[in-house]
């Protein structure tokens, strides 16, 4: 549902490797260090980058008006080969490798160049305070790690909506939260609020995109027959389901077209919107810390281990969620 995604695209965002050459001007790492490769690839100097918007870097993708470049992601996102390869290119190697520490699993290092990072912007994104109550929409991957994440900043509840039984399982183990079916729900707008005594949640972050299930209309016009980009589901239960004056945080993945929004909604509620994609480089020390530290612990995540050649066997696994599949890595 990505535009102008190629026949002939690598695919893979989030991977690890070991550097075999370098350019003439590359100083920052050797050939020989094992690295951890940012899915943003951005030049670390334009103005965006220097905002720490590495997600938004305008020099490496600069015909685009809205995001940066990403690995093997389509050509709207730069047209760059990604990580589901035995060799990868990888552009501006002074700023995103970054040379895994000798004592961090590279199970954890390879979750680190989007999941982690893109779940805890999901949460940072969200302003959560004290005391908040923060729902959760989407308990694949990125959902799970923003609700573990949303700890971080003192709520008093995460809630994660989904429905595959055994990933909210999963998820409310991994994440410590409360964990929700909505198609045990008549409307999960109205019941997230009647469990916040009818003013609703404080902070909803989206982390499902476009493919969204949930609602008939949404998914014909978005899924079926691509009126819009893809279904906006999740999105629409966010902002309906957040209190006046609260915070929605988006970054499931919706294609640059329209997608049909409740904007009435958003101004007569005076909701704040945010999102992007994650700014890895920015959050790197941080995340490593807690990782190093025992805080987090991303290859909790990891269910299945693939060989490469199997590529095909493991987009059908996660795709259909088979054999409780929560997250796969690719061995080359």
């Amino acid at each position: 549902m990505v535009p102008d995604t190629r026949v002939g695209s690598v695919f893979g965002h989030e991977f690890t490797g070991v550097i075999v050459e370098t350019g003439p001007l590359v100083t920052n790492v050797k050939i020989g260090d094992q690295v951890l490769v940012p899915f943003n690839i951005a030049c670390g100097k334009c103005n965006f980058c220097k905002q720490g918007l590495y997600g938004n870097c305008h020099e490496s993708n600069a015909m685009a008006t809205a995001v940066g470049s990403i690995f093997g992601y389509s050509h709207t996102a730069g047209g760059f080969d990604g990580g589901q390869a035995e060799y990868v290119r990888v552009p501006y190697a002074n700023v995103g490798p970054t040379v895994i520490p000798a004592d961090m699993d590279p199970d954890d290092a390879v979750l680190l160049t989007d999941v982690v990072p893109t779940g805890y912007q999901a949460a940072e994104m969200g302003g959560i305070k004290e005391g908040d109550t923060v729902v959760v929409f989407g308990a694949g991957p990125i959902g799970i790690m923003a609700a573990r994440c949303a700890w971080f900043f003192g709520p008093a509840r995460v809630i994660i909506i989904d429905h595959i039984d055994y990933r909210l399982e999963f998820a409310k183990n991994y994440a410590k939260c409360e964990a929700y079916n909505f198609k045990s729900m008549d409307d999960p707008v109205v019941f997230i609020k009647r469990i916040t005594d009818w003013y609703g949640a404080d902070v909803c972050i989206d982390c499902v995109g476009c493919e969204a299930e949930g609602n008939a209309l949404q998914t014909f016009t978005g899924k079926m027959t691509l009126m819009q980009a893809g279904s906006a589901t999740a999105f629409q239960w966010a902002i309906n389901s957040v209190k006046k004056g609260g915070i929605v945080s988006v970054v499931g993945v919706y294609g640059p077209p329209f997608n049909f929004a409740p904007i009435g909604n958003i101004l007569n509620k005076g909701i704040t919107l945010r999102a992007n994609q994650a700014s890895v480089k920015r959050l790197l020390p941080k995340l490593i810390d807690h990782v190093q530290s025992g805080r987090l612990n991303p290859k909790g995540l990891i269910t299945h281990r693939i060989p490469l050649q199997e590529v095909s066997d493991a987009y059908h696994i996660f795709s259909s969620k088979l054999d409780e599949c929560i997250k796969t890595v690719l061995i080359p």
